[in-house]
């Protein structure tokens, strides 16, 4: 079992991390020939390709990527990615769809792989058929639900399994004969043969493309209990409405799932979602039909689709070549405006942890005046949580600043509409009279330009400045707009770290109220959790907290490395590059936090208790990198079971015995395990003693908290015992800890026997 276990948990690693490795996926020759086509004919323009890109879910990924890292949004904050693609710069989509690769259909003998072509094929039907579906669905259960959202979730709803034939075609052509000789799901033979399926792996390569957090949720959760999930979840609604678009394209039998167990029945989540049955029917009637006009549009039935594709890139090599030096060239002339990039640089070097977003709005303001040579500044941060108050900075001549506290307008936005959701240079006296009537200094309205803060789409402020020169704002405009979206980004972390203080306030007087509650009695265990239980409580803000910092991280990212890119000083590429580094190494944090607050449900069965010491003995080992750890266990006859997930209490244990051996600040001393029954007979009591430095006790009372650590800044994460806490409570058992200073530390663990 171990062996099993500990194989199952390399191979999902090791495919992850080829996962991960993949920038896109592989398109179909008879696909690729279909837009080389239009490049060779002039017709390179996103609305020339927006019939193929929105038919291919290889391709639209790739767009919906291009999308997330350039920030675009939406006027009215409906989703259409036609829109999103006007949007976009012409070569920018060029380049994203040039880059993506053409699937090689040849195997190592140089022979066609046949049944690899039939696979993409059948997978590539099956996804179109999801879209078309989910998208008449959403149409009919409400106005309020995004159709164009639901189509790309159903188009890109098996992106991992695309990603597992990618990385795996052989095995993947092995699990998807095995499903059909067992008639059994795909998603139970990934499992078994990989210990992860391709729900986990497409979400995870969601994530990592930036793709729109509602499909993200549709990719992870369309083979869930989503309706379950959409009462206490509504933005898993669209989850919902792609797995009854999957139920209908598997009965419809249009394409190639993977999976050849029964269908889920459609009608009940029909019900759920208030669709009748003839509309159901007219549904399945439309689908043959729209599937077929897709089909034609990627041309999936084109003769001689690989001899056609080699002609057309040969044709289009020189031509492509050509328009690559012409970018290249612009590119050039655009870099060599480093005073705009020396600006946005020396900005973000000036920022640190310790400045809040007031402090980062002022010292923008200020440089603002400074590089344009613009007269009085004010900038204002939009209002949160339906706040009728609102921050400013105001920047006089000479440099000097100060803040100050506004009242929102009552009868229009703070920001606005024209400049909510995009970029523009506005007249300010036509919209914000109500901000200079509460300013002490007084602007010249006639030269006072409006300008909007833009992060991710959505302004978080916005700046109004006097222009000396009128004509600077039209022929500034593209730097300008570069310019704020640095200085909105950065504000966005700040107020996303503000809100995340709040969480951390709110996390306090959880742990406060665990303490005064003392530690949980073990008879208690059997019964579950408390309705107000701490944990489950820190686990929610944990939640909340990774969800506020994570958009605003990978924007930070992102603009780090657009400018490290650019920039030609190495001393300032190297700095840019590290704020890159830092702001991943925090999204990793993100992910731990993230994976303590949603960790997996247990699968309990009855375990040895002796095999899962042994499992954590070796764990602890790797962990600790200590060859040998010097345990004595000690376990009675009568604890020969306990009934938790294994793969859980063997990390949580592994976790405390990691804990014990780097209490020991010289030679590695004795760790002793022990084992028995408690005095009611329902629950093994195991308890791992040391004799390490030990801990006082406003150490001993934090030592269960998400990143706390008592090493110093850097060295450790935090999260081992915080995990152990975890893992032993979703278990339906109890951790406590005993310690001292000098004495060493005992943990005691109830875990239950049945």
């Amino acid at each position: 079992m171990p062996d099993k276990l500990s194989n199952a948990t390399t191979v999902a690693q090791q495919i992850e991390l080829a996962i991960g490795r993949l920038d896109s996926l592989s398109t179909l020759p008879c696909i690729a020939a279909q837009f080389f086509s239009k490049l060779l004919h002039g017709q390179f323009s996103p609305s020339a390709l927006a019939d193929i890109i929105e038919s291919d879910p290889v391709l639209t990924a790739r767009v919906l990527s291009l999308i997330g890292r350039h920030g675009v949004g939406l006027p009215d904050g409906r989703f259409s990615l036609r829109g999103a693609l006007d949007k976009l710069a012409a070569h920018d989509v060029c380049d994203a769809v040039l880059s993506v690769k053409v699937l090689q259909l040849f195997d190592l003998d140089g022979g066609p792989d046949r049944p690899r072509v039939s696979f993409r094929k059948g997978l590539l039907l099956h996804s179109l058929a999801v879209a078309c579906c989910a998208k008449d669905i959403a149409e009919v259960a409400s106005p309020q639900m995004d159709s164009q959202l639901a189509y790309c979730a159903g188009l890109l709803h098996d992106i991992g399994k695309l990603a597992l034939e990618e990385t795996m075609p052989k095995s993947f052509a092995r699990m998807a004969e095995e499903a059909e000789s067992t008639r059994e799901c795909s998603r139970t033979i990934e499992q078994k043969h990989l210990g992860a399926d391709h729900t986990i792996m497409g979400k995870h390569l969601a994530q990592k493309w930036q793709l729109p957090n509602l499909i993200v949720l549709a990719i992870w959760l369309h083979h869930s209990e989503a309706v379950t999930i959409s009462q206490d979840m509504p933005e898993a609604r669209i989850a919902a409405v792609v797995q009854l678009a999957d139920s209908i394209a598997r009965q419809s039998g249009i394409g190639w799932s993977g999976s050849y167990d029964l269908p889920q029945p459609a009608e009940p989540i029909a019900r759920w979602l208030a669709i009748n049955f003839e509309q159901l029917q007219q549904i399945r009637r439309n689908l043959p039909e729209t599937v077929g006009q897709k089909s034609k549009v990627l041309g999936l039935d084109l003769p001689k689709a690989v001899a056609r594709y080699c002609d057309i890139v040969q044709a289009t090599a020189a031509q492509l070549a050509r328009r690559h030096t012409e970018l290249s060239l612009e590119n050039r002339r655009l870099q060599s405006a480093s005073s705009h990039l020396d600006f946005t640089t020396d900005f973000l070097l000036s920022i640190n942890s310790t400045i809040g977003a007031v402090g980062i709005a002022e010292n923008f303001a200020t440089r603002w005046q400074k590089f344009y040579q613009t007269g009085m500044v004010c900038l204002y941060l939009a209002p949160s949580g339906g706040s009728q108050t609102l921050e400013a900075v105001v920047v006089e001549s000479l440099s000097q600043s100060e803040a100050v506290s506004l009242s929102a307008p009552a009868e229009a936005p703070a920001i606005p509409k024209a400049i909510a959701n995009n970029f523009a240079i506005l007249k300010a006296h036509d919209h914000i009279d109500w901000l200079f009537e509460q300013l002490d200094v007084e602007f010249d309205v006639n030269r006072t330009k409006l300008v909007p803060l833009l992060s991710a789409g959505k302004a978080v402020g916005a700046i109004a400045f006097e222009l000396h020169y009128p004509g600077d704002a039209e022929l500034f405009e593209e730097r300008l707009k570069a310019s704020t979206s640095i200085a909105a980004a950065v504000l966005d972390m700040a107020l996303a770290r503000r809100r995340q203080e709040n969480f951390a306030e709110r996390f306090a007087r959880l742990i406060c109220a665990a303490a005064e509650r003392g530690p949980s009695k073990a008879k208690d265990t059997q019964a579950g959790p408390p309705a107000e239980d701490p944990l489950n409580a820190l686990a929610e803000m944990a939640a909340g907290a990774a969800h506020e910092l994570n958009n605003p991280l990978l924007v930070i990212s992102g603009r780090a490395q657009l400018l490290a890119q650019a920039e030609s000083d190495r001393e300032k590429k190297q700095t840019l590059e590290q704020i890159q580094e830092n702001a991943q190494k925090a999204s990793v944090i993100i992910e731990d936090l993230m994976s303590f607050a949603d960790p997996p449900q247990p699968r309990s069965a009855r375990t040895p208790t002796k095999q899962i010491i042994d499992e954590a003995i070796q764990l602890a080992s790797r962990k600790t990198s200590v060859e040998h750890i010097d345990v004595q266990i000690e376990a009675a006859e009568d604890v020969e079971n306990v009934f938790v997930d294994s793969a859980q209490i063997v990390s949580a244990i592994a976790n405390v015995i990691s804990n014990a051996v780097e209490s020991y600040s010289g030679e590695l001393g004795p760790i002793k395990i022990t084992a028995d029954a408690d005095e009611s007979g329902d629950l093994v009591k195991l308890t791992i003693n040391d004799l390490g430095c030990g801990m006082d006790a406003e150490t001993l009372q934090k030592a269960t908290q998400p990143f706390f650590s008592g090493y110093p800044a850097g060295r450790k994460r935090g999260m081992g015992l915080a995990y152990a806490a975890r893992f032993v409570q979703l278990n339906k058992g109890s951790l406590d800890i005993e310690s001292e200073p000098g004495s060493g530390t005992a943990v005691t663990i109830y875990l239950p026997r049945k």
